[in-house]
């Protein structure tokens, strides 16, 4: 099969090549996939992507005109990628559904630690030559209560992580957790139950109409004051705005992310001769309450490894006439949402990170 990968960055190329060993025609380039590099697409019938990449109904039509007829994300979320578009135009999607959940929950955690431990202006003072301890006061995981919201399969290991440390973990899903979550040390809890009694919250949930902007002024106020944000999922789950201004307040003490609300065309390039211009971003960087990293939580070395192979795993079922269709599964999921409203947040239901539990 003839394909193109776009945004391919040089962690990449290896993986991937030796995942593919010359079985599919793939062209890697670094290029992001836009109405202006689309061209590349000629003569392809698969795209590989990835989060960064435009997969919007124009590029997606002009992919069609151009006879591709599948489209891969080298990714678990699919918020890049116009489903009922790519559904419309019988161009068929898949995804990667589980790569490496450790290493994103791992680096959670390590957002986390730094965070309660001080560790970033610990080695800014140290590079300094200051080896004074009063500024470095951290905190402890044993004995907090944390909630983790969305209890895929990153949101699994993050709760065994945490149980190990010896802290309360309180989880909240779509599905029926409790048999599972207390096989891991925690407990099942309502949504608003995670927001009124956790002293640090983790987000392990996809970016969908019902989890966009989830925390807001809102349910910030519904918080412990003082609490502590982390976020490896989308940064859109976030009302940046609202956080931020809550940061400031003192209603959030900390915020560890590696993804930002506004990231698109910021995140996976080099900005340091060309600044950019988002004043909230810029904001957040600045502030010594805040780590955030640039959307490098899936990037392990296992990991890529992983994704490299469930690509060519994918271009090899379809090059078998294999139907891997994520977009009519996730037409049909609308659908049933809409027809029967079953995700009201209020009462603390949120989907998991974990697409493939319903085959995805």
């Amino acid at each position: 099969m003839k394909a193109v990968a776009y945004s391919i960055k040089a962690c990449e190329k290896e993986p991937l090549i030796r995942a593919n060993n010359k079985k599919h025609d793939i062209t890697l380039i670094s290029n992001r996939l836009t109405l202006d590099t689309v061209s590349y697409a000629q003569g392809k019938e698969a795209v590989l992507v990835f989060s960064s990449d435009d997969v919007s109904s124009p590029v997606i039509n002009k992919l069609k005109e151009l006879g591709v007829k599948y489209i891969c994300s080298r990714s678990t979320g699919l918020d890049h990628i116009d489903l009922h578009e790519a559904h419309r135009a019988g161009i068929q999607v898949a995804n990667i559904p589980s790569y490496s959940p450790a290493s994103i929950a791992e680096h959670a955690l390590a957002l986390l630690l730094a965070l309660l431990r001080n560790l970033i202006p610990s080695h800014t003072q140290t590079m300094m030559y200051d080896f004074t301890l009063d500024e470095l006061v951290g905190s402890t995981i044993s004995d907090k209560t944390i909630g983790v919201v969305g209890f895929g399969e990153t949101g699994k290991v993050f709760t065994k992580i945490l149980s190990g440390f010896g802290a309360k973990v309180l989880v909240n899903d779509l599905l029926d957790i409790s048999a599972k979550a207390e096989e891991l040390g925690a407990k099942a809890v309502p949504f608003n139950k995670i927001l009124s009694d956790s002293d640090i919250i983790s987000f392990h949930i996809p970016l969908n109409e019902k989890t966009h902007h989830l925390i807001n002024s809102s349910t910030i106020q519904e918080m412990k004051k003082g609490v502590i944000l982390i976020n490896v999922s989308r940064g859109a789950i976030f009302n940046s705005l609202d956080v931020y201004k809550a940061l400031q307040d003192g209603y959030i003490s900390k915020i560890g992310m590696d993804v930002y609300e506004f990231e698109h065309n910021v995140f996976f390039f080099d900005h340091s001769r060309n600044p950019i211009d988002d004043k909230l971003l810029k904001a957040f960087i600045q502030n010594s309450r805040v780590l955030l990293t640039p959307h490098q939580a899936f990037l392990t070395a296992e990991a890529l490894q992983v994704i490299a192979a469930k690509t060519i795993e994918n271009l090899n079922e379809w090059a078998k006439g294999i139907n891997l269709n994520i977009a009519v599964q996730k037409e049909a999921e609308t659908d049933s949402n809409n027809e029967q409203d079953i995700v009201p947040l209020i009462a603390g239901i949120i989907p998991s990170d974990d697409f493939s539990r319903n085959s995805n």
